[in-house]
């Protein structure tokens, strides 16, 4: 039997369930690329702010490719159940904030009319760093930008408010990009000049797109953790989601008209969230990328096992050490903290976190996990050999080590590494004129020590295919 309205009940007393009228309440967000994590963080935070008494506060979820999360919470009526574990305890609640998932291209009208819906106030997306649709220098890539992309979806509610005459939207990026608000206003903006020209000042001056840093860890869910979860409830949960206990979220305070009031709940509304949001990308997503690129060369599959390897473990925390002395002075100690709390959380072992999943789309990644970090302590005369490490790690996945790379510069950059050979690929990819250049102009001390540690992930290749 499968979880829904006419279900639910028959859970077990230790799930935690909505303490409000769920049939009653109103879509008032449209979340854009409804994946597990947005169920985990966005979704989660909104369904305790209902269980505190705001209200009209229901989610419409839009797919932006395939009709699978539709398949999977459609049936169940939008009902599914987030459980959160630690090395030895979970916690089940369920969650009714979720009222209808959409398909964007097959039901484009149908998405149109939640955006321009009167009681629709916020748009928060999850559409991942290549959602955005940028091009190496960071401008809007138009022909990703296509008819099904973000930009597009946006363009047309937008539009269809603006002509009803009612208020703007808040966008809420919940991306991992650095500046994600301003970013989305750039790319938004230049979609509309090109596509619609008129809207544009009303975008401009009705509209709001808050920065935001989002943090907790939402593994990909899998047929064993649905099977686990619906021997556990007594039904089964399609929409299922498993994650850890630590979850934070810094907003901010900036809305074109009514939110929900996830302060409650244990958001922060700040001014500016530049702190957060450093700590954020130079130190967990950093190092999460430094353990799948590494890890996955050491036939690891799992983020609690990478950072059991003691070899692994001391680059990672070589480079949380680095990134830590980029951080605003008063974010210091916090950054101690932190960081201690980090491999904390890697090493749940009940949170099967799998480093293919953390490997995808690197070349998008990099940049604000890595690249920023080594400009800002080459500015200050710092070498930085535990981020070299881990680039060498990315090199060698680039180069198809550890399998397919899921990544939409991929083909392009190993050609780049290919035709400049293996002693020079490195600079003819990161260097001024590289299709990954940035402000980090890497010199021939960091080519010796990405290239060593290259060799030596070859040689572990190597070794590793002659003992398999």
């Amino acid at each position: 039997m499968r979880l829904s309205n006419a279900t639910w009940q028959q859970l077990p007393t230790r799930v935690a369930r909505p303490g409000y009228a769920r049939d009653e309440q109103q879509v008032g967000i449209v979340h854009l690329g409804i994946g597990a994590f947005h169920r985990a963080h966005q979704a989660w935070y909104t369904d305790r702010c209902m269980d505190a008494g705001d209200r009209h506060w229901a989610i419409a979820g839009v797919s932006m490719r395939s009709g699978k999360v539709a398949a999977q919470l459609n049936p169940q009526d939008g009902l599914y159940t987030v459980t959160e574990r630690s090395a030895d305890a979970e916690h089940c609640r369920l969650l009714g904030s979720l009222r209808e998932v959409l398909v964007a291209p097959l039901q484009r009208d149908a998405v149109t009319a939640r955006l321009a819906a009167p009681g629709t106030h916020v748009v928060s997306l999850t559409i991942t760093e290549r959602g955005y649709c940028r091009k190496p220098d960071g401008s809007l890539d138009s022909e990703q930008a296509s008819s099904n992309s973000a930009f597009a979806v946006l363009a047309a509610g937008l539009r269809a408010r603006c002509d009803a005459g009612l208020a703007g939207l808040t966008l809420l990026s919940c991306d991992n990009l650095a500046h994600n608000g301003r970013q989305l206003a750039r790319l938004m903006a230049e979609y509309l000049e090109r596509h619609d020209p008129l809207l544009l000042p009303w975008f401009q001056a009705d509209c709001a797109c808050p920065s935001t840093m989002v943090d907790r860890v939402v593994p990909a869910p899998t047929d064993d953790d649905r099977f686990a979860v619906a021997s556990r409830l007594g039904l089964s949960d399609e929409g299922a989601v498993l994650t850890e206990p630590f979850c934070q979220w810094a907003i901010e305070d900036r809305f074109a008209g009514p939110r929900p009031r996830w302060e409650r709940v244990g958001a922060l509304l700040v001014p500016d969230i530049a702190a957060h949001e450093d700590a954020k990308l130079r130190l967990l997503n950093a190092a999460h990328s430094a353990l799948a690129y590494l890890g996955l060369a050491h036939g690891h599959s799992y983020v609690h096992e990478a950072v059991a390897n003691a070899e692994i473990r001391r680059v990672v925390e070589g480079l949380l050490a680095e990134a830590a002395t980029t951080l605003a002075s008063a974010a210091v100690q916090a950054a101690r903290t932190y960081r201690r709390a980090l491999l904390d959380r890697f090493a749940n072992p009940s949170l099967r976190h799998r480093l293919s999943q953390i490997a995808i789309d690197g070349s998008q990644k990099l940049p604000q996990r890595w690249l920023q970090t080594l400009a800002l302590r080459q500015g200050a005369g710092q070498a930085s050999p535990a981020i070299c490490a881990a680039i060498a790690g990315w090199l060698h996945h680039l180069l198809g080590a550890n399998g397919p790379v899921d990544d939409p510069r991929a083909d392009e950059l190993a050609r780049a590494c290919r035709a400049a050979g293996r002693s020079e690929m490195f600079i003819a990819l990161f260097g001024v004129n590289g299709p990954m250049a940035s402000a980090w102009h890497p010199g021939d001390a960091d080519k010796t020590v990405v290239m060593r540690a290259f060799d030596g992930l070859q040689a572990l290749l190597a070794h590793r295919s002659c003992h398999a």
